[in-house]
């Protein structure tokens, strides 16, 4: 008889894989519930649930030389959590989207966001550029930081990559494990920046005593089957039909990209080597946009009285995606590589674009935040900077820590922002590949990065600079 058997390790071994990520994040759980002074600390479940994993994958290989998990079914799950995630988010019916308040927020988020990218890639640069000097090391290696801090680990080694198999300057070997490592930095800098605020708000009282008691939500009816939605068990589950518009969408953003992708084959160069990757990269904008499709087309039906009820549940999907996200952070923490550490021309470089990244980033968000966004400015810094240090699901822990439900504007400044951000970063990208091309045009770059860094700012501080005397 052939065919797989199911004693066969094949069969058992995603499962196994999720079971670990799951048993990793009850037993942070317990930890944070049962340690007094782990849970004064406000660490994220997550985040405590993937440090776990690392050390015990670290461990276990040093033991019996053999990993835990496989570290590129972790950044699977990363990936896929990342977009399925957002996804749950978007599809929720949300009025706040349809403000002018709203969309002013989401196109300073944009802005802001790629004022980080700049004043990330500009810190970068000058410190490599200054070492490339002192220590030999490759000039432009520091662009790798808004990168692996801004973009997260998929651009990080893509450019890093390009960095190291281009031809149209000189090699910059190891660039891929270069840029992985610097990824690797932005989830610890996110989770220590992301905490130390956290602290900073509790000594200031801007932190509810309860939010942190971990005591039980009651949960109503009304959350679960509002007026006019399907019933909560039938035929089929509510949760089922969530999950199935979820997959949907996930589905239809896989269509759209991949239709994208064939085009760039079809244009080579540029469009391969760089949009190509950008297109695959950002899943969870292609999601949100499909989203927004779904999301018209029941409005649609159940304004022509084809769809009789509504098939959402903004509490349901807020589970799933808070499910998705967390999945996705312990995931992200254990695929962690340091690998470019065991270079030693690397070290420096890295631990200097490391804590100067994380620093910058931290008082850079932290101004705009309390500026831009008066009105809920610690859910803002907490989103922006998580996602601007590690990735967009790292922005979202840190920001469910103080606003669970997402009841503030701050979450889907994440998901509508990324439009504007391609447009304003656009750039940048360009910028990427002409400065490793010789010392001048490094020069070039950095003073151009530096220029783009002062528009922004004038664009996100219009209000300030150009403001009308009375």
């Amino acid at each position: 008889m052939g065919g797989v058997q199911f004693w066969d390790m094949s069969v058992w071994t995603f499962i196994i894989e999720l079971g670990v990520l799951f048993g990793a994040m009850l037993l942070a759980n317990f930890l944070r519930r049962t340690i007094g002074p782990l849970r004064k600390s406000l660490i994220p479940s997550a985040v405590i649930g993937g440090f776990i994993l690392l050390l015990a994958n670290f461990l276990y290989q040093k033991i019996t030389g053999y990993a835990l998990f496989a570290k590129l079914d972790m950044e699977l799950f990363t990936y896929h959590c990342l977009g399925l995630g957002f996804i749950a988010l978007a599809l929720k019916s949300n009025d706040r989207q349809n403000s002018n308040t709203n969309g002013k927020d989401i196109f300073n988020t944009g802005v802001t966001v790629v004022a980080t990218y700049l004043a990330q890639a500009v810190v970068g640069l000058a410190i490599t550029f200054g070492l490339s000097y002192l220590l030999k090391n490759w000039a432009s290696s520091g662009l790798l930081l808004p990168m692996g801090y801004g973009q997260g680990p998929g651009q990080a080694y893509n450019w890093g990559n390009i960095y190291e198999t281009s031809t149209s300057y000189p090699a910059f070997e190891n660039g891929a494990s270069f840029g992985l490592t610097i990824a690797a930095m932005g989830f610890i800098a996110a989770s220590i920046g992301g905490v130390i605020h956290l602290q900073i708000m509790k000594k200031k009282g801007r932190v509810k005593n309860e939010l942190f008691a971990d005591q039980a939500e009651p949960i109503t009816a009304m959350q679960v089957c509002e007026k006019g939605e399907i019933p909560l068990t039938e035929s089929l589950d509510k949760l089922t039909v969530q999950c199935g518009l979820i997959f949907l969408t996930y589905m239809l953003t896989f269509g759209a990209m991949y239709l994208l992708s064939i085009g760039c084959d079809a244009l080579g160069g540029f469009f391969i080597n760089t949009v190509k990757p950008l297109i695959w990269g950002f899943n969870f904008l292609f999601g949100s946009i499909m989203s927004m499709l779904v999301k018209t087309i029941i409005r649609v039906l159940k304004k022509k009285g084809i769809m009789k009820r509504e098939y959402r549940n903004p509490f349901l999907l807020s589970r799933i995606s808070g499910t998705m996200f967390d999945l996705m952070v312990v995931a992200s923490i254990a695929a962690i590589n340091l690998s470019a550490f065991r270079h030693s021309e690397f070290v420096v470089p890295l631990i200097l674009l490391s804590i100067t990244g994380g620093v910058a980033s931290f008082f850079y968000v932290r101004t705009v935040s309390s500026r831009i966004f008066p009105t809920y400015r610690d859910e803002a810094f907490l989103s922006l900077y998580g996602m601007l240090t590690g990735t967009a699901s790292t922005g979202v822990i840190l920001l469910r820590e103080i606003d669970p439900n997402f009841d503030t504007p701050a979450s889907d400044n994440l998901i509508y922002q990324q439009l504007w951000a391609i447009v304003f970063g656009f750039p940048m990208l360009l910028l990427l590949g002409i400065s490793p091309q010789s010392t001048l045009l490094t020069i070039v770059t950095l003073v151009a990065l530096a220029v783009l860094f002062v528009i922004m700012n004038l664009i996100l501080f219009r209000s300030y600079i150009f403001k009308k005397k009375k």
